[in-house]
């Protein structure tokens, strides 16, 4: 049984625009502290590997975990944002325009929906699926984390797990920055512990941003 935690990157340099796989942006002065905070929490978790996409985001949240860890950080590059075309760098919204249009037609089942130059449900499960597999048997019987992306988090859990599809994207709940998603690869069948766990040492720096934003409006 290959263990896997499938996180999201840290925060990015600029987190309130859509950053697709257009925008190779890095982390935030937060984001790299989210980051180190991870590096503990996924020790005790005791990984014998860390694979990211090549985005610096990614890397930039990987290479503290896997030094912290002392194992290798591999990349894969299949594992790179959604495509988002026209609404790269464009303010982010997920309560209206086409990203809230796109997400909801995606749940009502039209998955091969997409708005101009972005990939739709279906491309992304084309690209994204093989890929795990492909990081899950090739550490057969090890423990890995896999440091990807928001909507690639997220499509991934729709598609690997049994019970699971489009149609439960609100429900599924948010991917936060970090969230960890503990899946088992059994060389068929794909199953799961805790959904989007955020490390509590990621959660308490979120809190004291939040806390700080408040104490100076």
């Amino acid at each position: 049984m290959t263990t896997l935690w499938l996180t999201r990157h840290a925060e990015s340099a600029n987190p309130t625009v859509f950053h697709g796989a257009e925008s190779n942006i890095g982390l935030s002065a937060l984001g790299h502290r989210q980051a180190a905070a991870a590096a503990s929490w996924f020790r005790d978790r005791q990984p014998t590997a860390v694979v990211s996409s090549a985005m610096i985001r990614a890397r930039e949240t990987a290479g503290p975990i896997a030094a912290a860890c002392g194992v290798p950080h591999l990349i894969e590059p299949d594992l790179h944002e959604r495509r988002v075309g026209a609404l790269g760098g464009t303010s982010f919204s997920s309560q209206s325009g086409p990203w809230h249009d796109t997400i909801h037609r995606w749940m009502a089942g039209d998955t091969a929906y997409t708005t101009p130059g972005a990939e739709s449900f279906d491309e992304l499960t084309a690209r994204l699926v093989p890929a795990m597999e492909r990081i899950a048997k090739r550490f057969p019987d090890g423990r890995t984390v896999v440091v990807a992306h928001g909507v690639v988090c997220k499509a991934l859990l729709l598609s690997l797990l049994e019970g699971r599809s489009p149609a439960d994207w609100q429900t599924l709940g948010k991917v936060m920055n970090l969230a960890a998603s503990e899946l088992r690869f059994n060389g068929k069948t794909w199953t799961a512990g805790a959904l989007l766990e955020v490390p509590p040492p990621v959660a308490a720096l979120q809190a004291e941003a939040t806390t700080g934003e408040k104490s100076q409006a």
